[in-house]
């Protein structure tokens, strides 16, 4: 074969590798592990396209180059078959949710055997398929057994296009996430867990995990922790000295602001307060505070958090609260602006330091009080135009006058403490998890209702509790299980009556929090996987997806694991934690948009294979920007590759092999070169590399066995068909993949020296010289001692760094 000839040998070398079952972890195996793991895609009817191409083709190369480094690799995939997006699409199909995700992970599987990816589908998982919900539910069942699951009524999301609830990670600006629908809120009975007993585990130990900067900071908002103070307020009845009768006399207020305490000139409580209906029959004026509350039901958070909106409002007349700092008698509102997911849902409106406050206190002419002065001693504070947000010293605020306000903070908390009226506390944003969903394509919660027993998990011995499937499906409102009547129908555990099934599904996101223990024992039919096998391939040690699993995914996938680690359920780390490392794909953009099927700007890998080839796809899924960044697809960016692929396979097959085993410096470079942007996830940089290496090599037909080997197996990881090809070729008879990754020659390399530009925004301004092999943090080092160039650079806002190693590094500023 003299022609470059990819369909060739393209399937023949995944033929081979899948019959020679290459890819297969050893459990037995003793050398070091490496648990790589691409996020597991939802099999949809479109197939792949080339964005998600581009992670598993990094993850490829990197389970790859942990082979040949000498790792047992393990690199499994599945299927996260349940949820809305297949029960959608199988209804737009006008087919059964099982039959078309079954259709649909035929053609995935089919392209990603097309890809020619390491996977190992002896551990092959399918999250729709009892043998795997078995264990979700078996989950579900320890976390309810734990108290960590648990049902109560509350007011939730609910997709009026869906037909289900959602949890609040699923309600982006006011919207559902998955159609675009605006939400509402409803008042439903559901299931949740507790995730909050874990807010403060899973805050602390993001610092012990590499992973991206923005991603720990989308967790860390999104958890949201506050240290402030808990303020119980009184409730009285008409004056002041007619206190309550009700049990529940007093409201509680978070604040991080107790150092205001003195300006709180009314009480505002979320529409959603429980509290409200415990005064109902004091509230003098119910019926409108009740028109007002159903109407706050039909607004989104977003709406009623904006600052655009005019604030609104209703006085709870007849009741009124105590400020305990100073015994004063004030109003009660209730305002939408006041949400009941932050905090207690309670506010302490102080209008001189809150806009919010200021802006609804000057709408209903509320006293607006100002207790913290930033020009302080002065005799007169200035007189209020907007709410003062800022610190400042204490003023009319008896014997706290003249205090900083971080020091009044401490000293009115510890009065208060004293006072038995508040205390140190810490505030969290984040809220339980709502996992019930009135949907049919998922798995069934396993819990039973018994007139007489009440609330009854299903026994382990009767998991699972399998999903029907001769049943009307499409969503009406509430659960299609509720129209089967041999699924709801049963009998009670425990007194054998007759009973029936709740008849709600568990959120999909339960089935993906869970689903990198099961690669471990994937066909383990006793337990949830096998402990020495956790151990053994726990904690995933590379982990790669796209940002946009930040906060939904990779939140619960770390608090599950950190319950049953809790639970003792599981152990392979001291903390729980399952992802050690992290990589943010970036998206690939066409026509300046994500791609997606309804923009129409979709690039199937089916025809682009058929003409160039995998490997010179894989190589520009590559090649086509940094890894970690989105990058713009080029329709003919391919055939540069494809060309590059061709120098290769010319090279090998005219090149002529002689004995001389003297190193080449150029080689040794490229080698140091290339593992170095392996492993710091530049692989762009890497075929760089390579690209530069064979435009030395095309000078000379000559080269030592020992230099071609060692360049064949530097392609292996980007081009495995063709590096395999040629390794055969140059008779080899095992595959490439069981060599050894090749080591340069320190010595050699070490006195080199480069010049890398210095640039902003793209253009140089100055260069330093260093040693070829100096890091990026090395370079901004000696940049910051550069006086000149670091004069330069200090002050700017730096959006991102861009560093081409032994070239280039550039600071893109605002």
């Amino acid at each position: 074969m003299n022609k470059y000839d990819p369909k060739t040998i393209e399937t023949k070398w995944q033929e081979k590798w899948e019959k020679e079952k290459l890819y297969e972890a050893k459990d037995s195996d003793e050398r070091p592990k490496y648990y790589c793991l691409d996020m597991f895609p939802y099999p949809s009817g479109e197939g792949l396209h080339v964005g998600h191409w581009r992670g598993f083709v990094l993850s490829d190369v990197l389970a790859r180059y942990a082979m040949l480094c000498g790792k047992n690799v393990l690199h499994p995939m599945g299927w996260d078959a349940f949820g809305l997006p297949a029960e959608n699409a199988a209804i737009k199909n006008n087919s059964h949710p099982k039959v078309f995700t079954n259709k649909a992970i035929t053609t995935f599987k089919k392209q990603l055997h097309q890809i020619g990816v390491v996977f190992d589908w002896s551990r092959e998982i399918n999250t729709s398929d009892p043998s795997y919900y078995k264990w979700t539910q078996w989950l579900f069942l320890k976390l309810y057994e734990n108290k960590l699951a648990y049902r109560k009524k509350a007011p939730v999301n609910w997709c009026p296009n869906c037909q289900t609830v959602l949890a609040n990670e699923q309600v982006v600006a006011g919207v559902c996430e998955r159609c675009g629908s605006k939400v509402i809120k409803k008042d439903l009975t559901q299931w949740f867990f507790k995730i909050t007993n874990f807010a403060e585990d899973l805050l602390k130990d993001l610092d012990s995990l590499d992973w991206p900067e923005r991603t720990k900071t989308l967790q860390k908002n999104w958890i949201g922790k506050s240290e402030g103070t808990k303020i119980d307020f009184k409730v009285v009845i008409a004056s002041k000295a007619k206190q309550s009768n009700n049990d529940k006399n007093t409201i509680e207020v978070f604040t991080t602001c107790a150092d205001t305490l003195f300006g709180c000139t009314y009480l505002v409580l979320s529409p959603e307060h429980k509290e409200i209906r415990n005064f109902k029959s004091e509230i003098r004026n119910y019926n409108e505070v009740e028109n007002y509350i159903n109407n706050a039901e039909n607004k989104s958070n977003i709406e009623r958090e904006s600052t655009e909106k005019e604030k609104t409002g209703v006085k709870l007349e007849g009741i009124k609260a105590i400020n305990p700092i100073n015994n004063e008698e004030i109003d009660i509102y209730i305002a939408d602006y006041v949400l009941a997911t932050y905090g207690t849902g309670a506010v302490m409106a102080v209008p001189a330091h809150d806009d919010r406050d200021f802006e609804f206190a000057k709408k209903y002419n509320i006293p607006i009080k100002m207790v913290i002065c930033p020009n302080y001693p002065k005799p007169i504070c200035p007189i209020l135009e907007e709410a003062y947000e800022g610190n400042g010293h204490l003023v009319d605020s008896n014997n706290f006058n003249g205090l900083d306000s971080k020091e009044a903070q401490i000293k009115i908390t510890q009065k208060l403490k004293e006072m038995g009226a508040g205390d140190f506390t810490v505030n969290y944003k984040l809220r339980d998890w709502l996992i019930s969903r009135q949907r049919y394509w998922g798995a069934p919660i396993p819990i039973i209702y018994c007139d007489k027993c009440g609330e009854m998990p299903v026994p382990e011995k009767d998991l699972p509790v399998n999903l029907p499937e001769n049943i009307e499906f499409k969503p009406h409102g509430e659960s299609p299980l509720k129209q089967s009547e041999t699924f709801l129908n049963t009998t009670c555990p425990k007194c054998g009556a007759k009973a029936v099934r709740e008849t709600d599904t568990m959120d999909t996101f339960v089935d993906s929090s869970w689903y990198y223990i099961r690669y471990a024992d994937s066909q383990n039919s006793i337990k949830i996987a096998d402990e020495n096998k956790i151990k053994k391939w726990l904690p995933v040690d590379l982990y790669v997806g796209g940002i946009e699993h930040a906060i939904l995914h990779l939140l619960y996938a770390r608090f599950i694991s950190k319950a049953l680690h809790n639970l003792k359920l599981i152990d392979f780390s001291p903390n729980g934690e399952p992802f050690t490392k992290l990589f943010n794909i970036g998206m690939i953009y066409l026509h300046g948009s994500k791609m997606s099927k309804s923009k129409g700007n979709i690039v199937s890998p089916d025809e682009i294979v058929e003409k160039y080839g995998t490997d010179a796809l894989r190589g520009y899924e590559l090649f086509i920007g940094p890894a970690d960044q989105d990058s713009e697809w080029q329709v003919n960016g391919i055939t540069g590759v494809y060309r590059f692929l061709e120098k290769v396979w010319d090279f090998y097959n005219n090149c002529k092999i002689v004995s001389d085993d003297k190193k080449d410096l150029v080689i040794e470079k490229t080698i140091q070169k290339v593992t170095q942007e392996i492993q710091e996830f530049r692989p762009n940089t890497a075929l760089s590399n390579l690209m530069e290496l064979f435009n030395y090599l095309k000078k000379t037909n000559n080269i030592s066995k020992y230099n071609a080997q060692k360049i064949n197996i530097l392609l292996a990881p980007f081009f495995p068909h063709l590096a395999e090809e040629i390794w055969q070729k140059n008779g080899n008879s095992s595959s490439i993949f069981n060599s050894i990754w090749p080591k340069h020659d320190e010595m050699l390399a070490k006195d080199q020296k480069v010049t890398i530009a210095v640039q902003i925004n793209g253009k140089t301004k100055g260069v330093i010289e260093t040693d070829a092999t100096v890091t990026q943090e090395k370079v901004e080092e000696m940049i910051k001692k550069n006086e000149r160039l670091n004069k330069l650079i200090e002050k700017l806002k730096i959006k991102k760094t861009i560093y081409i190693s032994g070239k280039v590094i550039n600071f893109v500023v605002e």
